[in-house]
């Protein structure tokens, strides 16, 4: 299984992540919605009075604007920023999958190899218990993560950049830019910035989207309710997708405005970690504010999910013979 299990994992999580990347810009960019809003009272013109001290009246507070759903968000990009900006940092999306799905597709292997029953199969495959899978998906995920996290850091920004005023944007010419302008400006640290974020969000994901997939493969199977092929092979997946996104959307809105802070020298950054993000953000926009994005993220997982074991499936029935 060795290196064939990372190279089939490494294709299929390409393929994936290329055929879904607007639908994580779009996520994204919802993630980051409200961010910027400091509501400040607004106030009337001092009334003066001969005698008498200055008086500022407050204004009455303003409702919030409606902020747009995903369709209107996507048409808001093609409108604002052309159709190419659906695929902003794409680049990016290709070195973050070869780093970090590569790295948790083919770990989830061996180690899945390693502790399962050589006597225990279902569809010709070895199975072992679903609490050793979330073991293995958690193990994974966080080796996948650590190794990942430059590239993470750079596509989140670059999917940002276009929400910014021209005279603020980073304008990144690719995933190779984005990293060395990080690494000058800001320090080689800050290519692992949410480091501790997207480990946990990679051992969450992991953990839900690689055992759920093969818990409920292998009970379609188990039950023969269809045979091994591609219906059952969607309907696993689409399953893991959901679950993945569920347990995955806090985490990830937090990790997405951690990376996407800007940091200037001298001043304090705008969120001192994790715990003081969501804090924060719960504060000004509320406890559902950790959902935000999760429609775009239900949308974009769901395919995702789909699209890679369904690939991996293939790529792995191609390569069987190797």
């Amino acid at each position: 299984m060795g290196f064939k299990g990372f190279a089939e994992g490494g294709i299929a999580s390409i393929v994936a992540g290329c055929s879904t990347h607007p639908l994580d810009l779009i996520k994204v960019r919802m993630q980051l919605q409200g961010e910027t809003l400091a509501p400040v009272p607004a106030l009337r013109p001092a009334l003066a009075f001969p005698g008498s001290a200055t008086v500022a009246i407050p204004q009455p507070a303003l409702a919030p604007p409606r902020r747009p759903g995903p369709i209107a968000v996507g048409r808001q990009i093609l409108f604002a920023e052309g159709p190419a900006a659906l695929f902003s940092g794409v680049s990016a999306t290709v070195l973050r999958q070869t780093l970090y799905s590569t790295t948790r597709m083919g770990l989830y292997e061996i180690l899945k190899t390693k502790w399962s029953s050589s006597t225990s199969t279902t569809g010709g495959a070895p199975t072992i218990p679903l609490y050793k899978k979330i073991t293995a998906g958690l193990i994974s995920g966080a080796v996948g993560a650590a190794v990942g996290n430059p590239a993470d850091v750079a596509m989140v920004r670059m999917q940002a950049d276009g929400r910014l005023p021209m005279a603020e944007r980073r304008n990144y010419k690719g995933v190779g830019d984005a990293l060395g302008q990080m690494v000058r400006r800001e320090g080689v640290r800050s290519l692992w910035r949410g480091s501790a974020l997207t480990v946990n969000r990679a051992m969450i994901v992991t953990a839900s989207q690689l055992a759920t997939y093969d818990q409920a493969k292998e009970a379609i199977l188990r039950k023969g309710l269809m045979p091994d092929g591609l219906p059952t092979h969607v309907a696993a997946s689409f399953t893991a997708g959901l679950v993945a996104a569920v347990a995955s959307n806090p985490v990830d809105v937090v990790k997405t405005r951690v990376m996407n802070m800007k940091v200037e020298k001298g001043a304090p950054p705008p969120y001192a970690g994790a715990l003081d993000c969501a804090l924060k953000t719960m504060r000004a926009e509320g406890p559902m504010a950790l959902y935000k994005g999760f429609i775009p993220t239900v949308s974009r997982q769901g395919p995702f999910t789909v699209v890679l074991f369904v690939t991996l499936e293939q790529v792995r029935a191609i390569l069987k013979d190797f």
